[in-house]
């Protein structure tokens, strides 16, 4: 701010009447307004900008991008020094929203928050930077995506401490939902998390389906771990409560409760029922999905309450739910969130010690301690299936039902993010079919595209279809529809004419998976990947094949007339014959390519007959 030197100085010229130099005048007057920015003193021979000029425009950036950087003092952490979990989860709520009310121009409240892996701990002195940018807009809601990392001002090491993801909704007058605008991609990142958005959303509304979907096939009993030298400690012992009121410091700038204090409270009394099972200070590893189901506001009472779900070897869950009244106790309370927290303790060497088992209460407390065993097994399936790269995964992941909706999401990610690459090459061109390829790190990926007169959605439907393939592709001897997950994933079991290097037929075992548009501008997606099934294990009379990435992507370009991709990431034992028709040696691709084109042109008008049926 505009200092008091500066401010008598301009006084005493005033009342002298000297006149003021534009220069001083200006530099006052933006002092007033927060800038102390001194006027630069023009070099000899320098020449003034005129008047109108455009200064040199700068890297264009996400507008909707908020970048926050905080300094941990101590009143920000914990007694070991290291900055309360609660504290970061109001900055990353905060970043969050204001670049979500950029995106809408209007107020917006957080609908939920998934989960977040916390990788490293943040000390006194250090630096928090939070990048925060709308990922894509639906209709009334949008995702968020969040960057943390840190920073140390004295060594300048930089290292990632999270990736969260937002879901806010756009409010107008009296809490009315508001219809965004889309948001346009730029950038080659910008395009991939855009694409996948749609993915993210899809899991999240079956998130619940998932949950009960396990319980319903798991054993009705709950039997115990049994661990030599420890006593189960009954879930009671672990059970906290507390209220806080709700006053203005902690009310956003609509007169809503932050969400950010509401998740910062929520983490407090789970960190107290972690510390009466383990009686220690636990450290905070992993929270799912906070979830606000509407919204309280200034002069609300807010009921916090934790218990320890269940106690594995060597970390916890503690469920966490807030619950709001006003001054009248006799109205029943409202349900605002809830969220389940992983919480593990830490020995000198800085590895998780072995925790005392849980005993859980007959009735609630049992149904609990098997919710959060199942809710264990959805998190390695999704950390194992969605978070690890490819390159540290086998190619075939086991399916099953716990992990049907995470193999679905992966897989049609996974082509997302291979669709959305910038770098395509166009390699071979014969007539209508383009090939392009893209070299990136240890794989060689290709793409093979042409223009079709038939209708987007009519391709989809044929194109999707595996036990039709032989129809048109000479490699498919058959396939096999072997289980029907859901209208949107099928798993197939295929036969293919191509012999190995052991003189034996090639087999897969392949999850479809389809997407229609998810909204305008959106293509149709029809992914293939490989899993392993029980019930259809390596046989001697085939040589086990595997496909990593791999489908069709088609963009509606008229009302009859498609571009249909196909897309695929070359495995080794496909690699020879990729780079021989990349290199012109073999026109095999080109020539199924054009097959292709004449089984949709033959079938379209028999698919439109079976549906004229139907």
């Amino acid at each position: 701010m505009l200092s008091f030197f500066w401010l008598r100085c301009l006084l005493k010229m005033v009342k002298e009447n000297i006149v003021v130099p534009e220069e001083i005048l200006n530099f006052c007057c933006n002092g007033l307004q927060g800038s102390t920015s001194l006027p630069r003193a023009q070099e000899p021979g320098e020449q003034k900008e005129a008047p109108g000029a455009m200064a040199s425009p700068s890297p264009a950036r996400n507008p909707t991008e908020v970048q926050m950087s905080q300094l941990v003092l101590p009143c920000h952490t914990n007694h070991r020094g290291e900055l309360s979990t609660g504290q970061l989860l109001k900055w990353i709520d905060t970043a969050a929203c204001l670049s979500a009310e950029r995106h809408a121009g209007c107020p917006c409240v957080t609908a939920s928050m998934d989960d977040i892996y916390f990788e490293h701990t943040i000390s006194v002195g250090q630096v928090v930077n939070i990048k925060a940018k709308v990922n894509r807009a639906f209709n009334s809601s949008m995702e968020v995506g969040i960057q943390v990392s840190y920073e140390d001002l004295c060594s300048g090491k930089h290292c990632s401490i999270c990736k969260a993801y937002a879901t806010f909704v756009a409010q107008g007058p009296s809490g009315s939902k508001v219809k965004l605008k889309p948001l346009v991609p730029q950038t080659e990142e910008e395009k991939i998390e855009h694409s996948i958005a749609a993915e993210r959303r899809r899991m999240r509304l079956v998130h619940k389906d998932t949950l009960k979907d396990l319980l319903t096939r798991s054993p009705r009993e709950t039997e115990l771990e049994t661990r030599d030298g420890s006593g189960a400690v009954p879930a009671e012992k672990t059970r906290v409560e507390s209220v806080e009121l709700v006053l203005p410091p902690h009310a956003n700038h609509q007169g809503n409760t932050f969400g950010g204090q509401i998740m910062a409270w929520m983490e407090n009394v789970a960190t107290i029922a972690a510390s009466r099972l383990c009686h220690a200070h636990p450290t905070l590893r992993a929270i799912e999905m906070f979830h606000f189901r509407g919204p309280s506001q200034v002069g609300d009472r807010l009921v916090l309450k934790a218990i320890v779900n269940n106690a594995f070897k060597n970390s916890m869950e503690v469920g966490v739910c807030a619950e709001a009244y006003g001054q009248e106790m006799s109205v029943s309370r409202r349900h605002i969130n809830s969220a389940f927290m992983t919480f593990v303790v830490l020995d000198q060497e800085g590895q998780p010690r072995t925790l005392p088992m849980v005993a859980p209460e007959p009735g609630d407390g049992e149904r609990r301690y098997r919710e959060a065993s199942a809710r264990k097994k959805i998190r390695l399936d999704r950390k194992y299936v969605v978070s690890c790269k490819q390159t540290e995964v086998p190619l075939s992941v086991p399916w099953d039902q716990s992990n049907k909706v995470y193999l679905s999401y992966n897989n049609v990610s996974a082509l997302k993010t291979l669709i959305a690459k910038a770098n395509w090459a166009l390699a071979r061109e014969k007539e209508k079919v383009r090939m392009y390829t893209l070299e990136e790190d240890k794989f060689l990926s290709f793409r093979i595209e042409m223009s079709v007169r038939i209708a987007a959605s009519r391709a989809f439907s044929l194109l999707s279809d595996l036990r039709r393939r032989h129809e048109w592709d000479r490699h498919y001897a058959s396939a096999e529809l072997v289980q029907q997950v859901d209208d949107d994933d099928m798993i197939y079991h295929v036969v293919s004419q191509t012999l190995s290097h052991e003189n034996k037929p090639q087999d897969f075992v392949i999850l479809a998976s389809r997407r229609k548009p998810c909204s305008k501008g959106d293509p149709y997606v029809v992914a293939f990947r490989s899993v392993t099934l029980p019930t259809h294990p390596a046989s001697a009379g085939f040589t086990r094949g595997e496909t990593l990435c791999s489908g069709f992507c088609i963009w509606p370009e008229s009302e009859e007339t498609s571009k249909v991709a196909y897309y695929n990431q070359a495995t080794p034992g496909y690699l020879n014959y990729v780079t021989t028709n990349v290199a012109g040696l073999s026109s095999n691709f080109c020539a199924t390519f054009e097959a292709c084109e004449k089984f949709l042109l033959k079938n379209k008008e028999d698919l439109i007959v079976r549906l004229q049926d139907l």
